[in-house]
C-alpha cells in the first residue's frame, strides 16, 4: 500500500448494557481485553496502521496500562470520545491528514479477519469507500410494543423484504478526504455509522460481503458467543 493508512478505534462503551463494572472494551477475551484484541486483528494485517484509538478520558490510563503489560509499543493517538458515535469519530478526524486512508472500526468487533481490513483498504487506497455487510437470514416481522409487558402486535405495515436488506458492519473504509469532509456537517440522530454521514455527501458507496463471525459486542450473550467462537 502505498498511501498511509489510519485506524479509528471507537471504544467509548460504559459497559451499561453489559451489566458489568467493567467496560465491555476491557472485558476477558481468551486471557486479553477485547480491545486489545481486536487492535491485534489490525496489526495482522498493517504492521504499519496507524492507530487513533478513541476513548473516554477516564479510561486513557487503563488503556495505557494494558500496551505497558502487553508490550504494545506501536505508536497511537488516544482520543476522547464525544457524546454519541458521531462526535467520537470526528474528534478522531481531526488527527488524520488529507491523502491517506481511514477505517473506522468497533473497538468491540474482536473476531475480523486481517484478510477483510487488507481488502477493505485496499480498496478505499483505489478511491472506494467500502462497507462490509452481511445478508439477513432471518423472517422479518413490523411489530410494535403492546399493552402487555414483553408483547408485541403487528404494526400494520408490510413485512420488510429481507432479499433486499443487509447489516452493516466495520471496519468502514474511506479516502480521508471524502470521510473528512462528510464530518463537517452537523449531527443527525439517523447517523448511525459512517456509511450514513458519507451518504448525505451523495457520494457513491461500495458494499463487499462482511463476515458473519465479525460480531458487535453488546450483550452479555454476544460475549458469551464471541468467546466460544474464540
Amino acid at each position: 500500500m502505498r498511501k498511509k493508512i489510519y485506524g479509528i478505534f471507537v471504544a467509548g462503551g460504559s459497559g451499561t448494557r453489559m451489566g458489568s463494572q467493567v467496560p465491555k472494551q476491557f472485558l476477558d477475551l481468551g486471557g486479553k481485553p477485547v480491545l486489545f484484541r481486536t487492535v491485534m486483528r489490525f496489526v495482522e494485517a498493517i504492521p504499519d496502521i496507524n492507530i487513533i484509538m478513541v476513548l473516554p478520558k477516564a479510561h486513557f490510563d487503563t488503556w495505557k496500562q494494558i500496551c505497558r503489560e502487553e508490550c504494545f509499543d506501536s505508536p497511537q493517538i488516544l482520543v476522547e470520545g464525544g457524546l454519541t458515535r458521531f462526535h467520537s469519530v470526528k474528534n478522531a478526524l481531526e488527527r488524520v491528514p488529507r491523502g491517506s486512508v481511514v477505517l473506522v472500526h468497533d473497538g468491540v468487533r474482536p473476531l475480523v479477519s486481517a484478510e477483510l481490513v487488507r481488502k477493505l483498504a485496499l480498496k478505499a487506497e483505489e478511491g472506494q469507500c467500502v462497507i462490509p455487510v452481511t445478508a439477513v437470514t432471518d423472517t422479518l416481522k413490523s411489530l410494535v410494543k403492546s399493552d402487555v409487558e414483553g408483547e408485541f402486535v403487528q404494526s400494520g405495515q408490510p413485512a420488510p423484504d429481507r432479499e433486499t436488506l443487509f447489516a452493516a458492519q466495520t471496519p468502514q473504509a474511506f479516502p480521508s478526504e471524502i470521510l473528512k469532509n462528510a464530518y463537517q456537517r452537523g449531527f443527525s440522530p439517523h447517523f448511525t455509522d459512517d456509511a450514513s454521514v458519507v451518504s448525505e455527501e451523495k457520494i457513491p458507496l461500495t458494499y463487499v460481503l462482511g463476515e458473519r463471525y465479525n460480531i458487535k459486542i453488546t450483550t452479555p450473550e454476544d460475549l458469551e458467543f464471541v468467546r466460544k467462537i474464540y
